[in-house]
């Protein structure tokens, strides 16, 4: 998934990063790996916060990935400037616009391809499989985002409710995380990057 998240990026990067003369050219593919590690790990920590409903909402395409105000982009944009600020020495304005038209239109193209039929390239149950080490595995998260269907008692307690998948979201990244201690996602991109 990474890969791909990588080349969405990479499309998106052109206004933003590339012909951006705050950017130098050296760093384009540094810039490029940054904001495609702050969406995977900001997604993934959105999962193990316990925020699965926003992040269903935003990936099914039922949230707005261009409103700043949006817990999930606001979070995987801040991060995006920190890394900016902290690694590429870039001042904090423009550091904020590079994010801020940046990150949600990969975003929003992310949302397009996941919900796209014909597109196989991205889908749901990969995402959050790949971010949750497999915990999405067997659920019909397409049916989810609209309404919950049965199997999801995960918790025993007699009911099917979102709290169930969250649980089992949030369980499975908090998991994938200490389990990639030891490079995560960054280590994953470093050999994309090579």
């Amino acid at each position: 998934m990474l890969e791909q998240l990588m080349e969405l990026v990479r499309e998106n990067a052109q206004g933003a990063v590339v012909n951006n003369p705050d950017v130098p050219n050296e760093k384009n593919e540094a810039v490029i790996g940054a904001a495609t590690e702050s969406i995977a790990s900001g997604i993934q920590q959105q999962l193990a916060s316990g925020n699965a409903k926003e992040v269903l909402a935003l990936l099914g395409g039922q949230a707005d990935v261009s409103a700043q105000d949006n817990p999930v982009v606001g979070n995987i944009s801040n991060n995006l400037v920190g890394t900016l600020l902290e690694k590429f020495n870039l001042d904090k304005g423009t550091a904020m616009k590079l994010a801020s038209t940046l990150i949600p239109g990969v975003l929003g193209s992310l949302v397009s391809k996941t919900n796209d039929p014909a597109n196989s390239s991205f889908s749901l149950d990969g995402i959050l499989n790949s971010l949750t080490g497999g915990s999405a595995q067997g659920i019909n998260l397409q049916g989810v985002l609209g309404k919950l269907k049965g199997g999801l008692d995960k918790d025993g307690d007699g009911d099917v409710d979102f709290n169930d998948l969250t649980s089992l979201l949030s369980n499975g990244a908090q998991q994938q995380q200490q389990g990639n201690s030891g490079g995560g996602i960054g280590g994953l991109l470093k050999n994309l990057l090579g």
